[in-house]
């Protein structure tokens, strides 16, 4: 049997007309660049279902992947929304794990946050700041004390509180104030932990008192 051989079609040029293919090596980055999203960007990839059954937030043009909740976690951020919910009833509402835009492109989803004005007033946009976020902490410990503590103080959050759960304790960051060496380029002035039997007052409510041990699980 006689064997033949074909030309196989040419394959589509990508270039324009009046590019060569040719690579200069000089010209191209020593190193990899990060591409970073744009707010649309990630609400179009979240419109097309790309983080069903997914805990995702947008941090300064970064789609993170935030660990699945258990049920200590849980556990405390019904017990922070109810808490809050009977303190903050008229002219707050509180949310959780819903967006805040802070920046051009971070939306950061804080588990529990206390937003001055009524809902309706945030119908066609996401609150940029809070008067009171509460994140509780596992194995993201780290990223909500430096990636989210700075991200908060440069939205002028003035409270914010990380439920560590490990060591069963309170960490309340205030007065958020300019820092150059912060990831976003502020950070919180003054750090308190208290322990399971102490009480802490909300800054937007100082007359109220909250028992530590009513958050934890």
């Amino acid at each position: 049997m006689e064997l033949t051989t074909q030309t196989p079609p040419p394959i589509p040029a990508i270039w324009p007309d009046n590019a060569s293919p040719t690579v200069n090596a000089e010209s191209q980055p020593e190193v990899p660049c990060r591409r970073k999203w744009t707010r649309a960007e990630y609400y179009r990839l979240a419109e097309q279902g790309f983080f069903l059954q997914q805990r995702a937030e947008l941090i300064d043009g970064e789609i993170i992947n935030m660990a699945a909740m258990n049920g200590p976690h849980r556990t405390s951020i019904v017990k922070a929304d109810r808490k809050l919910q009977r303190l903050f009833a008229e002219g707050f509402f509180v949310t959780v794990q819903c967006p805040l835009s802070i920046g051009a492109a971070s939306d950061p989803e804080p588990d529990v946050a206390v937003i001055a004005g009524e809902v309706d007033d945030f119908t066609n946009t996401h609150p940029t700041t809070a008067v009171l976020i509460i994140e509780v902490a596992e194995t993201s410990l780290r990223f909500d004390r430096n990636h989210k503590g700075s991200l908060y103080a440069q939205a002028g959050v003035p409270d914010y509180w990380i439920l560590n759960l490990p060591n069963r304790r309170l960490e309340v960051r205030r007065r958020p104030v300019a820092d150059e060496n912060a990831l976003f380029g502020f950070s919180y002035a003054e750090l308190t932990v208290y322990a399971p039997d102490d009480t802490v007052a909300p800054l937007a409510k100082p007359e109220t008192q909250i028992l530590v041990s009513d958050l934890l699980p």
